[in-house]
């Protein structure tokens, strides 16, 4: 089973890796249940990097606008535009030393 984003291969398990997955869980449903997991972990990491987000901008929003958007989309794309926003790797260039900066 090889694993690939935008048709770029990061890993493939091997076939003794497999075997071993598929002694808890069965062959029948083991290519949906592998993927199932691939999403799951994806949708959680964007869940919390959306409250982290979320959490640290709605106070400076509130403050800056009488009202904000519900819709997640619009939401983030508000955040975005601030003009004191800064990604990860924005916030890592202006850190003394970026390896102690989690994402």
């Amino acid at each position: 089973m090889k694993i690939s984003v935008d048709d770029v291969e990061l890993f493939t398990l091997s076939e003794t890796q497999k075997r071993v997955i598929k002694n808890d869980i069965s062959s029948a449903i083991f290519d949906a249940d592998m993927k199932r997991r691939l999403q799951y972990i994806l949708t959680h990491k964007y869940e919390k990097c959306w409250e982290r987000l979320k959490s640290h901008w709605m106070p400076v929003l509130s403050q800056r606008y009488p009202s904000v958007p519900t819709d997640q989309d619009a939401l983030a794309n508000l955040i975005f535009s601030q003009p004191d926003y800064k990604d990860r790797a924005a916030k890592n260039a202006l850190a003394p030393n970026p390896l102690l900066l989690g994402g």
